[in-house]
């Protein structure tokens, strides 16, 4: 028995040997200037702080503040929850790779990453789902929101939400439990994506690829078209509203909330909803940046921070911290 310093082990028995896959090396970006990588690090280091900041942020308002205990925000401080494991599940492997040179994954460890990404990007448009539905209501059918948007039910939908994502996810982790790894070990990203992993696998991946493609283009297009359909009714309902300043209002809020999706239902079609053999490893690492980094940065300023309530509960909740940490003698 002999593990190579690639990672590779290798079992000779009799006169038949047998090379087995012990980790992974993860090669994306390693092409870039040795500076050009820490210039990258730091920057991606200050995009994920403000990222978990914010997100943290809205989660403690949400928290603290009353009036931003309703159905809506009770789903964005979900969502926010959501996004700062979303990002960590990769973006920390991005950033040891780019800071320390440090490349190498177990396999468990990438199998682990794997589901977790899928898991928590299932749960995520899911949650998107349900956030759709909830501002149909508050938007077309106002003076029976609170009768239909209560707790119990808000908490119900997100727990749908969250199992319905890991469920699915479990799936995605049988077909990855069923490749064998006994060649090369290069992942050519810089997380262990399925479509490196199904390239790398020494099996026949033709109809486990199908399966996994399947699975991943009914999650987003299914979750896609229900959001639109939500939105359309909502657009509808706008036309007809008969303030003009109330219009201009929701079609602001609407606008930003499309933006958001453009970045994270775009980036995931073009990655998974078609035939993932077709989609270079290039495109695949340039891509999942807007959805690992990008779309997660971006939430916080979209559904929350330029919120006039959520910024006069923050504004207030520092002129307590500041009375907290420098009392007047």
């Amino acid at each position: 028995m002999l593990l190579s310093q690639q990672g590779v082990l290798k079992l000779g028995m009799g006169a038949g040997n047998e090379t087995v896959i012990a980790e992974f090396i993860l090669e994306g970006f390693s092409g870039l200037d040795q500076r050009l990588q820490l210039f990258l690090s730091l920057l991606l280091l200050l995009i994920y702080l403000t990222t978990v900041m914010g997100n943290t942020v809205i989660i403690f308002l949400v928290c603290v503040d009353h009036r931003l205990q309703t159905p809506m925000y009770f789903f964005i401080s979900n969502l926010a929850f959501l996004e700062i494991w979303f990002t960590s599940s990769t973006t920390i492997t991005l950033l040891v790779i780019l800071s320390s040179g440090r490349r190498t994954i177990s396999l468990s460890s990438c199998f682990a990453q794997s589901y977790f990404y899928f898991a928590l990007g299932f749960t995520e448009f899911s949650l998107l789902v349900v956030m759709s539905f909830d501002r149909y209501i508050a938007i077309c059918q106002p003076l029976h929101y609170a009768a239909i948007m209560k707790q119990q039910l808000c908490t119900h939908l997100v727990v749908a939400a969250w199992v319905i994502g890991f469920t699915l996810s479990s799936y995605h982790l049988v077909l990855l439990s069923k490749l064998t790894f006994c060649g090369p070990n290069k992942i050519y990203h810089y997380f262990c994506d399925n479509s490196p992993l199904f390239k790398l696998s020494c099996s026949d991946t033709s109809l486990l690829w199908k399966a996994d493609s399947i699975l991943i283009s009914f999650v987003v297009l299914s979750s896609l078209c229900l959001i639109l359909l939500s939105y359309m009714c909502i657009f509808h309902c706008i036309l007809h509203m008969p303030a003009a300043s109330g219009r201009k209002k929701a079609f602001v809020t609407c606008s930003s909330h499309l933006t958001a999706l453009a970045i994270a239902y775009g980036s995931c079609i073009v990655l998974y909803a078609r035939p993932s053999e077709g989609v270079s490893l290039e495109t695949n690492r340039i891509v999942a940046l807007l959805n690992t980094v990008l779309y997660p940065f971006l939430n916080p300023f979209i559904y929350s921070l330029r919120n006039k309530t959520v910024k006069l509960a923050l504004k207030e909740a520092i002129g307590h911290a500041k009375v907290w940490l420098f009392p007047r003698s």
